[in-house]
């Protein structure tokens, strides 16, 4: 008895030869493209909604938008990874018509589009509540770590800064004592030994200086990031990680997200009302049940 064995590499039919026998009919792509389609995208913002009489044609947001949206579903956040998508997922090669946008525009229509993009979140959300998918009854409110693109050398606090510009102040009095050292000796020091400690120390000075406006920039909650400035220095499972508070509000009928808020407070207290109470304006209700772990505990917002 045999092996099983594949189709010869060299055979010709490997594809059907319709781009839509690529999917299934139940395929959850389908519904994906079908919601996008119903959006009026230059209504909620979106860029080269209405192209340009003139130059190079762009590419459509709602195709950027249903490759977004795939790869929120899938947990492709890498704009390089969801290029590689557009050339060998069955899926997004049926989602977008055989597209394939590189990795800049990917990463380019998450930037300059925000705002629409959380508008057809709210459009998503009014969907669900007009089929009538929320049951507005039951909501779970957590937090979640998201990690953030922003190196932990460059997020400082008030101690972190102070130590930094201490070990400055000590290095600069070294190499002062080592120019005032070589003054007192009977040989004088070599012109180029001097110059070169005189550059360390106003490359010192410059550094201390710009220590000293991050010192004077920081907030109320003693950080500061300069890579991504709303980032934070957070406690994760993963130890401390730069990171975002992405607060989420779970309606208990299927599970969906009515609400979500992406934040940079290092933890959930305070987060509780608010978010509690932009769900249930979105659900449309009077009261509704709200359960949340006890890092939310605050007594002004449980009154609320």
């Amino acid at each position: 008895m045999n092996h099983l064995s594949g189709l010869a590499r060299d055979q010709k039919l490997l594809l059907p030869e319709a781009v839509e026998d690529y999917v299934a009919r139940e395929n959850p792509v389908r519904f994906m493209d079908a919601f996008v389609s119903s959006l009026n995208l230059r209504q909620l913002g979106f860029g080269k909604a209405l192209p340009a009489a003139t130059g190079r044609p762009p590419y459509d947001p709602g195709d950027l938008l249903r490759l977004y949206l795939y790869g929120y579903l899938h947990r492709i956040r890498s704009s390089r990874l969801l290029e590689k998508e557009c050339t060998r997922n069955l899926e997004v090669l049926w989602l977008l018509r055989t597209l394939k946008p590189d990795f800049k525009t990917i990463a380019d229509f998450r930037r300059d589009n925000k705002k629409p993009l959380a508008a057809a979140c709210r459009e998503f959300t009014w969907l669900c509540r007009k089929l009538d998918l929320f049951g507005g009854e039951l909501l779970a409110i957590d937090g979640s770590k998201f990690k953030a693109v922003n190196a932990r050398d460059k997020n400082f606090n008030d101690q972190k800064l102070r130590e930094l510009i201490a070990n400055i102040d000590a290095k600069i009095g070294r190499y002062l004592e080592e120019l005032d050292q070589g003054d007192q000796e009977q040989a004088a020091p070599a012109a180029l030994e001097r110059e070169e400690l005189e550059k360390k120390i106003a490359a010192l000075k410059e550094r201390k200086e710009d220590y000293q406006a991050l010192e004077a920039d920081l907030g109320d909650d003693h950080q500061i990031s300069t890579t991504d400035p709303d980032s934070r220095l957070m406690h994760t499972r993963q130890g401390a990680e730069m990171a975002y508070n992405v607060q989420t509000a779970v309606d208990s009928k299927h599970k969906l997200i009515v609400e979500h808020e992406v934040v940079n407070d290092v933890t959930d207290l305070n987060q509780l009302a608010n978010l509690a109470t932009a769900a249930r304006e979105t659900l449309g209700v009077e009261k509704m049940q709200v359960v949340a772990d006890m890092g939310y505990y605050n007594n002004a917002d449980v009154q609320r």
